[in-house]
């Protein structure tokens, strides 16, 4: 690859993005993962992309679209579109949605064991972002279902971006996020930096044992997960999809989910409009219809 003096890569002309260019970078990431670019998001593309340009020495978005529609170029479209997705997550983010799970959701599981079903709780937080989402589930999950009393607890946590998985493996933030975990969850799981850690908090080894990560595209027509799941936390990405797009990943969400699972999706988002295979429960919390015929499906 040719790089280009300072001077010429800062100049503002360079990041000039033509309509017809704009439509086929939107086109690529629509392919890739499925993501809807409205035609009013050119100066976003622009002001994320155009810091990706400086560091590789690219002079301008033409020479940058080349290199990235490269088939061998799976990384570099990796953080293409890294700079695309927001990535805005906290600790217990909507209340709501975890008073269903310890009121509703949570009681349910309790007594399907009691009249002689497994002692096992699966849950996937499908869109992971920094890990702050799985973390709180695992806390939640740990405290009422303890591994003590013959429990199995899992989370899968997945997310199209390499970044912020690399972040949620990592499993430390500022301490100043800890406002938003419940006291008694944050003394029995977390753990605070001392020394040169000083300033940040660890997630504990009881949590980090029950999450598992991986990189996943919601937008791919299989996803490599393996059984089903109690529920499923897929929030503020649907926002993302055109409605083709929206449809087919709540389909295949639902695939996956036990057969009175239930899909916690984001305060703007809805499967009432996409699917049937779905019925609304509680605040943005969907549960799975029985297939009508009576056979359920079930992932493998």
């Amino acid at each position: 690859m040719s790089f280009v003096p300072k001077t010429l890569v800062d100049s503002p002309l360079q990041w000039e993005l033509s309509d017809e260019l704009f439509a086929k970078f939107r086109e690529l990431i629509h392919r890739e993962a499925g993501i809807a670019l409205t035609d009013g998001k050119k100066s976003l593309l622009i002001s994320r992309v155009a810091g990706r340009l400086r560091e590789l020495g690219v002079a301008s978005f033409d020479e940058y679209f080349r290199l990235v529609e490269d088939p061998a170029a799976t990384d570099e479209r990796g953080r293409l579109l890294d700079r695309i997705c927001t990535n805005e997550t906290h600790f217990f983010r909507d209340p709501r949605q975890f008073l269903f799970l310890n009121d509703t959701l949570f009681p349910r599981l309790e007594a399907e064991a009691a009249r002689g079903g497994r002692k096992r709780v699966r849950a996937w937080s499908a869109a992971c972002s920094t890990g702050e989402e799985p973390y709180s589930l695992a806390m939640s999950m740990l405290h009422r279902f303890p591994p003590s009393a013959g429990w199995q607890v899992e989370i899968v946590a997945s997310d199209l971006s390499n970044k912020v998985l690399a972040a949620a493996r990592a499993g430390l933030w500022p301490i100043d996020k800890s406002g938003d975990i419940p006291l008694h969850y944050r003394k029995a799981f977390m753990l605070r930096g001392t020394g040169s850690q000083a300033g940040k908090m660890k997630a504990g080894p009881e949590i980090r044992d029950v999450v598992s990560f991986a990189r996943m595209n919601l937008n791919d027509p299989v996803y490599p997960v393996s059984g089903v799941f109690d529920f499923i936390f897929c929030r503020n990405v649907l926002i993302y999809f055109d409605r083709e797009s929206k449809a087919k990943v709540v389909d295949r969400l639902s695939s996956h989910l036990a057969p009175d699972g239930c899909l916690f999706l984001g305060y703007a988002e809805t499967t009432t409009t996409l699917t049937d295979r779905f019925e609304s429960v509680g605040p943005n919390v969907y549960a799975r219809v029985p297939d009508s015929s009576g056979a359920e499906a079930v992932a493998v």
